[in-house]
């Protein structure tokens, strides 16, 4: 796969959504395994710098995870939801949270769905996050979002790398 196929991807399909894709070379079963084992999702989620230090993931329907990071800043941020639909190595469906401070600015809730499709051993992912509002899209459009899902999605493709 050539650098410009890894890149990250930002696209608004519409006036609530926002969608992220990006493929890596590795078959849709270790992606997913990546987006669901929290001993993966600690290694690449969240920003460079930032660190995991809670990750709980309860993998079935109606299931909860939640996940808070020290910020390099020095406070934490915290993130919870509950699984919607499961599809092993295709798709997932989960509602996202932030805790405060954070609620307000990225959006008071999401749905936010992720899909996997392999072709030739390369697996494109895509995040389609549906907002509330056409102003909470709006304000996590202006915020670092792209950037810090790029870090991760980098991270992410290395440790994909590591484990092909």
């Amino acid at each position: 796969m050539n650098q410009q196929a890894a890149r990250l991807i930002v696209t608004t399909p519409s006036d609530l959504e926002i969608a992220m894709t990006r493929s890596f070379d590795a078959p849709h079963q270790l992606v997913f395994d990546a987006w669901t084992n929290p001993e993966h999702l600690k290694r690449w989620l969240g920003r460079e710098g930032d660190t995991m230090i809670v990750c709980e993931v309860d993998l079935r329907v109606g299931g909860a995870y939640r996940y808070v990071w020290r910020l390099h800043e020095g406070s934490e941020m915290g993130m919870y939801g509950e699984y919607r639909e499961i599809v092993p190595s295709q798709r997932l469906v989960a509602t996202e949270m932030f805790n405060e401070p954070y609620y307000e600015a990225m959006g008071s809730g999401t749905l936010n769905t992720l899909t996997l499709v392999e072709r030739d051993g390369v697996t494109t992912m895509t995040v389609t996050i549906l907002y509330k509002s056409r102003e909470a899209r709006a304000a996590v459009l202006r915020s670092p979002m792209e950037e810090g899902a790029g870090e991760s999605f980098n991270r992410l493709a290395e440790l994909l790398k590591e484990r092909a």
